[in-house]
């Protein structure tokens, strides 16, 4: 059977915070909102392993948002005073917080729910942690004046965490960088160097995830622009082959992606997406069979994972459970018929 994951979050329930959206509100505050949190993450780490997953995450439960989750225990930013600023080249607008002094986490970030996670599976976990490239797209500077070194100072407070989740247990640590599909002149100027930087030291398996954004209005009017072929990992690909990171996520199911742009990360393990974030409908398990047959073409066998396109947090719950289980009976259906 091939490997299963998803790619990071999954929905809150709506005890613990408001339901179907990107950045909510939780229900609950202090102990009150730390108990629910893992009460939540217990649920996911259930149903993961009940539907079949061989990977299992914490579903990012104890997260508002999967970049502001990490730099809400960071030193040198304003969470008082948010201000709206374009983010992904301005695609959509957002209230992000300001930086306004040097960088420097105040201990640990997500020890909580890593240990947790650890503590309840004996599967593989992941834990996903925001790329330095995107927490930069998705923050106002004012302080550093310079992308660069705004990434780069991202890049060492992440690669102490990583360090820590590694030795909480973790065996595999995610860098999310979906801006790598924006700025891609960036990604091979900087980016990959700050995200080798982040996963500096690290001995547990690496991993990036690249997608075209979660299944939100503004990403889905953006994706209607890019035309029949879709092409941004055609640049970013070959970089990220030569680079230290062992595995790399990305967008498959009803993209314009070209399958055969994976053969261009040739020695790395590949999370095809083949569940559809940007839909409500289930796939079947003949279709994620299929995709997962197509991605053959171009990925060994022994390279190939089989995975969500994106987070599923802004999705429906019970929606999100079925295409899990779908996930993982295509990936059967699929070992069964090659």
């Amino acid at each position: 059977m091939f490997r299963t994951a998803i790619a990071g979050s999954l929905p809150k329930p709506g005890w613990l915070a408001e339901t179907n959206k990107l950045w909510p509100r939780w229900a609950h505050e202090g102990q009150a909102l730390r108990d629910a949190k893992l009460d939540a993450t217990l649920m996911w780490i259930k149903a993961q392993e009940d539907a079949g997953l061989t990977t299992i995450g914490d579903g990012e439960q104890s997260r508002q948002h999967f970049v502001h989750g990490f730099l809400e225990r960071i030193e040198g930013i304003d969470f008082e005073h948010k201000v709206e600023m374009g983010i992904r080249a301005d695609r959509y607008k957002a209230m992000v917080p300001q930086v306004v002094a040097p960088l420097k986490l105040k201990g640990r970030v997500h020890d909580a729910e890593a240990r947790f996670l650890r503590a309840h599976t004996q599967r593989l976990i992941k834990f996903t942690l925001p790329g330095p490239m995107t927490i930069v797209d998705t923050v106002a500077d004012r302080h550093y004046g310079d992308r660069v070194k705004l990434a780069f100072a991202f890049a060492e407070l992440l690669n102490q965490e990583a360090l820590a989740l590694q030795a909480d247990g973790v065996d595999i640590i995610q860098f999310d960088e979906p801006a790598f599909n924006v700025y891609l002149d960036e990604v091979a100027d900087w980016g990959i160097r700050a995200l080798e930087r982040a996963a500096q030291g690290l001995t547990c398996t690496t991993a990036v995830h690249i997608c075209y954004g979660y299944g939100i209005q503004a990403n889905l009017d953006w994706k209607k622009t890019l035309g029949d072929q879709w092409r941004q990992y055609e640049k970013v690909f070959p970089v990220l082959a030569r680079s230290s990171i062992d595995q790399v996520s990305l967008e498959c199911l009803h993209s314009h992606v070209p399958p055969d742009l994976m053969s261009l990360l040739a020695g790395k393990d590949v999370m095809v997406g083949v569940i559809d974030v940007a839909s409500d409908a289930i796939e079947t398990p003949e279709t994620v069979a299929e995709t997962i047959t197509n991605a053959l073409r171009f990925v060994p066998r022994d390279r190939l994972i089989a995975c969500t396109n994106c987070g599923m947090a802004p999705m429906d719950r019970a929606i999100a459970l079925a295409k899990i289980e779908a996930l993982v009976k295509g990936a059967a259906l699929a070992g069964a018929k090659t």
